[in-house]
């Protein structure tokens, strides 16, 4: 819905008569929770919606969607969860650092997460093909792809410390000398591109995480000053100007998530719903970007990517 549509909505329910605010109340709330932004997930939001019109279900028609977003901040997520909880929402979706939460505090409401980390792992399902409780969802992988000489990674999440080990040991494997560092700010990836210039880093993985998606502009800019070739986990990097991506689709795994959302509120129970494995990969590459950094690529190479931005 556009924001003018919006806002003269909410100006003219003073004068709606009580039959249709007791209508437009009793539409089932979805309550979308995130760890991240708003303006940094403007697709997977549009995909959502997208999933949930398959299932046939329209925001303002039939459902009601209430947004809740951290900002990174993640010391927040638990009031957020907490307060959709209470409102109470039918169903409750978000990515997973937000519905770690949103599981330990109701064993009631259904829950759909996105993730592209390993949710048995993680406490979210006790197994992909029967999820138990009220909790199922969408996995795009992100955390075992790819290894490099030099990575950035957002620590102390399940997510990414897995993906940090299994960097580590593909890197002792092809006999690479990798560079790790941490970065929790924006401040810190500053730093961290300093060290990797300083210490001859000729090429970047960006590691997986909803830090590193909310953060792709930054990162991307830094990488274009500093002429690091970098890789990352979504094609909303290569979008902003990344060199290159290679990772499942993860507007995909929101459209499959509204998908489910539609089916719980027509009746279907979440531990009934088998976790998805998003299949959807995509390979892209920002040909601009390539020349600006004097590389050329094999003619077989861009035959195989998914998209080409040029």
């Amino acid at each position: 819905m556009r924001r003018r549509e919006f806002i003269t909505l909410i100006g003219g329910a003073a004068a709606w008569p009580l039959s249709a605010r007791a209508q437009q109340s009793a539409m089932p709330v979805i309550g979308y929770v995130n760890s991240g932004t708003a303006g940094a997930n403007v697709k997977n939001i549009a995909a959502f919606r997208a999933g949930l019109a398959e299932a046939g279900f329209v925001e303002g028609q039939n459902v009601a969607i209430e947004f809740r977003w951290a900002e990174n901040q993640f010391d927040r997520l638990p009031a957020l969860v907490t307060g959709l909880i209470n409102r109470p929402a039918a169903v409750i979706v978000g990515n997973s650092l937000a519905l770690l939460r949103g599981k330990a505090a109701t064993a009631t409401i259904p829950i759909v997460f996105t993730t592209g980390s390993d949710p048995v792992r993680d406490g979210l399902v006790t197994s992909l093909a029967r999820p138990g409780g009220n909790v199922t969802g969408v996995v795009f992988i992100t955390g075992e792809l790819g290894s490099t000489v030099a990575m950035l990674v957002n620590p102390k999440t399940a997510e990414t410390e897995a993906e940090r080990k299994e960097i580590q040991v593909a890197a002792q494997k092809m006999g690479l000398s990798l560079i790790v560092i941490d970065v929790t700010s924006g401040g810190d990836i500053e730093a961290a591109f300093a060290t990797l210039a300083a210490r001859g880093a000729d090429s970047l993985l960006v590691g997986s995480g909803t830090f590193m998606f909310n953060h792709r502009e930054q990162i991307v800019a830094l990488a274009a000053r500093h002429a690091i070739p970098a890789i990352y986990a979504v094609r909303e990097a290569v979008v902003a100007g990344g060199l290159m991506s290679y990772g499942s689709s993860i507007a995909d795994a929101y459209r499959q998530a509204g998908v489910y959302v539609g089916q719980i509120l027509k009746g279907a129970k979440p531990a009934d719903l088998p976790v998805v494995q998003n299949s959807k990969f995509e390979f892209v590459i920002n040909l601009q970007t390539a020349k600006r950094l004097g590389l050329e690529f094999h003619p077989q190479l861009f035959a195989t990517a998914d998209e080409v931005i040029e």
